[in-house]
């Protein structure tokens, strides 16, 4: 009897220990979060010479009217712990967006995926809604108008929040500078979304088509459980094609033109071709080939290189079919960020801003930056890469802390086989 008494009052004890240490950890967790939109909202509004405003045309689509140049940022893997353990990293990483956007002062920002980070062990939480709100709430503080693709982290199978709620999150009211749209529900993923670009005669410039490119491989549990990516799947290139042949007919409509509308994708996790790209570039002496041209930039990821899709998709066969898209931007692996030309199309890995998701990346620097897309009125575009340490982004009232340029007198890392 003695005995039983002695280890129900343990189990209650126990029970109880368990009770308090969640509710500190809710607790800590939650001034943490708060921390982090207040810290959002130390930053002043961007003040544009003349801002651009989107509006919606009749098939719920969002566009920008202008004759002059377009200019949007691509940013990716900001990966927000939101947690008290994460705290620290979370602050440097919105003070690099910040300090990065009020320079460019950009028309459109677009974050292709891993925006949340919500790892118990490194951030201390699970919850994937601070921070997609963290990095919303600063965006709106601002004062840009911006976008965002789903990456792999965003509402991982241990998150408090699944890919919809997130989605839901994004399409929050709230959010009055946000241009996220969840997109057709007989469509798989969320987010595949189209943001257009027209003159004032109306016809469309330049297009950028968002996609969801999931996250693991979920046909196969083995896969699944390895924690394999996924590719963009089949209803997607569907969509794909037939958002590319209604703004063809829209254009067609006005400037009797057979001439392809020109478009840029984002996504987060690279297509199997930019692997396939990269190999036979690597493979023929990092030289040029007949297909590929290497611009600018470096992979810098060790052991698997370009972490694309464990299978394959059509996407970038039916990129050629159409003749559309003409660049595609990606994230995903946080030291690339290279630039190339392949068959006719160019991939852009883009900077990451990552602080804590990779082990020490806290202290390096040849990886964090962001990319600014140029968009002119002859549908024509530039890319331009910057640094976040380069002397441009050295701004008054923005801190920045001291790393180790890792691949600073190289083009491209050469590694081992």
């Amino acid at each position: 009897m003695k005995k039983h008494k002695k280890r129900k009052k343990f189990i209650i004890i126990l029970i109880a220990a368990v009770l308090v240490i969640a509710a500190v950890t809710a607790g800590v967790n939650y001034m943490a979060f708060r921390n982090l939109l207040e810290k959002g909202n130390t930053y002043d509004k961007i003040e544009y010479e003349k801002q651009l405003v989107p509006e919606k045309d009749e098939n719920g689509n969002w566009y920008f009217t202008t004759d002059g140049d377009f200019k949007v940022m691509h940013l990716t893997d900001i990966h927000i712990g939101g947690g008290f353990l994460s705290k620290a990293m979370d602050e440097k990483a919105l003070n690099a967006v910040a300090a990065m956007v009020t320079k460019e002062k950009p028309d459109l920002v677009i974050a292709t995926g891993d925006i949340a980070f919500p790892v118990p062990y490194t951030a201390g939480t699970f919850n994937n809604y601070s921070g997609a709100k963290a990095f919303g709430n600063l965006m709106e503080s601002l004062g840009v108008y911006w976008d965002v693709t789903f990456g792999n982290h965003d509402a991982e199978a241990y998150s408090y929040f699944d890919r919809k709620a997130v989605s839901e999150i994004y399409s929050d009211e709230d959010f009055n500078f946000c241009l996220f749209q969840p997109g057709p529900e007989d469509v798989d993923g969320y987010g595949n979304h189209v943001i257009e670009v027209k003159n004032s005669d109306g016809i469309i410039t330049q297009a950028m088509v968002l996609i969801d490119s999931l996250d693991y491989v979920k046909s196969n549990i083995i896969e699944s459980i390895k924690g394999n990516y996924d590719n963009i799947h089949a209803n997607q290139v569907e969509w794909y094609e037939s958002e590319i042949e209604r703004m063809n007919n829209e254009n067609q409509k006005i400037n009797k033109s057979s001439v392809p509308v020109k478009t840029m994708a984002f996504f987060h996790i690279p297509l199997v071709e930019m692997d396939d790209a990269w190999n036979e570039f690597r493979e023929n002496g990092y030289n040029d080939t007949e297909n590929f041209t290497y611009v600018e930039g470096i992979i810098g990821e060790q052991g698997r290189q370009v972490c694309c899709g464990l299978g394959e998709d059509d996407l970038f066969e039916k990129m050629l079919e159409l003749g559309s898209t003409k660049a595609i931007f990606n994230g995903h692996d946080h030291v690339n960020n290279t630039t190339f030309e392949y068959k006719g199309i160019t991939f852009s890995y883009g900077y990451s801003i990552d602080y804590f998701a990779y082990s020490g990346i806290d202290k390096l620097g040849s990886q964090r930056g962001c990319t600014v897309i140029s968009c002119k009125p002859d549908t024509t575009f530039t890319i331009d890469k910057y640094n976040y340490y380069s002397d441009r982004y050295e701004l008054e009232g923005f801190e920045r802390e001291d790393v180790t340029m890792q691949f600073e007198d190289v083009t491209y890392q050469v590694l081992p086989e």
